[in-house]
């Protein structure tokens, strides 16, 4: 995989500064939600990528479905 950069919020990233920093554990919730958050945003985009970008069909509905999956669009309101 290549190195991509990530952006995450300012606030995120300064409550990962003073909990490494710092050592305040007060945020390790709230940066775990944060992450997690991030972490599904990247994985949702991945999947979007890849259903516009399959060579086949087949490839292309199988990302579309796992895409909307994740996204929690109930199957009878899909096309």
């Amino acid at each position: 995989m290549k190195n991509k950069n990530v952006q995450i919020p300012y606030e995120l990233f300064f409550q990962l500064l003073q909990y490494h920093l710092m050592d305040m554990d007060e945020s390790e919730e709230k940066i775990k939600e944060g992450l997690e958050k991030k972490l599904n945003s990247l994985v949702e985009r991945e999947l979007y990528s890849r259903y516009k970008t399959a060579p086949t069909e087949e490839e292309k509905e199988k990302y579309r479905q796992e895409y909307l999956d994740r996204r929690g669009i109930p199957k009878d309101f899909r096309w």
